[in-house]
């Protein structure tokens, strides 16, 4: 996993680094591919079809402009000047997974978008710092919300971290926030603590304005702000040890 995560590290960095206003989406799709299928590796999100879905994910890459928090459907939509786009990507390498995201800014953006970006930046640092063999797993949405909302943002409370490394996805769900969702399960998770060994995914989805969310009917995937605020999101792949975590895909933004 620490090579699959530093390989999906250097990849998504170069992904990153081609988000300039006039590019399409599918085409940093194109490239995020070809660039794992070169290191003999494979896409773990494409053709990944996860229980709320329908239908198998079509691409690669998710691609998430703007009020779109996850799951963007990479298409030949034209990126521009002062857009923040969301690049979520998984790996497979020699049979385990790992997967990050980040959110790059196009352009000069506004002074609300880069808050936006920096609180949710600093909520993934706060929250990787609690992490330890013997914690329990709710310590991460405590940690998350110390830094959000002081800051007058909202934390997606319907989405959340993860397990992985044999599979995408592996329990325990990870809530990114202590208070409680719609159905009034909150961060504690039961009172589950973080094992040594165990390897996650925390990947705090913070909008500028409420939390409430839209699932797209129509292609299946995109999960957006419901008041059409922006969103950004910051995604490691981490493994727990007795003195903290050791982040396998080292982060570059």
């Amino acid at each position: 996993m620490r090579e699959g995560g530093r390989r999906l590290s250097n990849i998504l960095r170069t992904v990153s680094e081609r988000v300039v206003s006039g590019v399409r989406a599918d085409e940093l799709n194109e490239l995020a591919e070809s660039l794992i299928r070169a290191g003999g590796d494979r896409p773990a999100f494409l053709h990944y079809k996860p229980d709320f879905a329908s239908k198998p994910f079509p691409a690669t890459l998710c691609v998430s402009v703007n009020d779109e928090i996850v799951h963007g459907i990479p298409s030949d939509r034209v990126l521009k000047e002062e857009d923040i786009v969301g690049l979520d990507l998984g790996l497979e390498h020699e049979g385990l997974f790992t997967d990050m995201a980040v959110t790059v800014a196009i352009g000069k953006i506004s002074d609300a978008d880069n808050k936006l970006m920096q609180i949710t930046r600093e909520a993934l640092t706060s929250a990787i710092a609690v992490v330890k063999g013997g914690v329990p797993v709710g310590e991460i949405g405590k940690a998350i919300d110390k830094v959000v909302r002081p800051a007058g943002f909202a934390i997606v409370t319907e989405l959340g971290g993860h397990g992985v490394g044999h599979a995408i996805h592996e329990p325990p769900f990870i809530s990114h926030s202590a208070q409680p969702d719609k159905s009034g399960n909150t961060g504690n998770n039961k009172g589950e603590k973080l094992e040594i060994g165990q390897t996650i995914a925390i990947e705090p989805m913070i909008n500028a304005g409420g939390p409430d969310v839209i699932f797209d009917e129509k292609d299946g995937y995109t999960v957006r702000t419901a008041d059409k605020s922006n969103s950004a999101h910051y995604e490691v792949t981490l493994a727990i040890t007795e003195k903290g975590a050791d982040v396998l895909t080292p982060i570059f933004w």
